[in-house]
């Protein structure tokens, strides 16, 4: 399983559901807290493109995006093959 990037911030609600998604597929991944770390939420974005956004998922080498788009990759059937690369 590639390693599992996700930064958040702990009042976030789809912070926590993405994580839900992540935990109910057994997928262990690192959680970064950029709640109230400037410099951590920088370095955020610039990884993401430019996105200052929370949740921020990465799966080995694909930036994933946000919460929205780890449901719509588990919707699609495409997750699970992404997490087993």
């Amino acid at each position: 399983m590639p390693a599992i990037i996700i930064y958040t911030k702990s009042t976030c609600g789809y912070c926590h559901a993405a994580k839900t998604l992540l935990n109910k597929k057994n997928a262990a991944f690192e959680e970064i807290s950029v709640d109230g770390d400037m410099e951590a939420q920088r370095k955020m974005s610039e990884r993401a493109g430019g996105s200052w956004t929370v949740p921020q998922i990465f799966i080995g080498s694909t930036h994933v995006g946000g919460c929205d788009d780890l449901y719509a990759l588990e919707s699609a059937g495409k997750l699970d093959p992404l997490l087993a690369s």
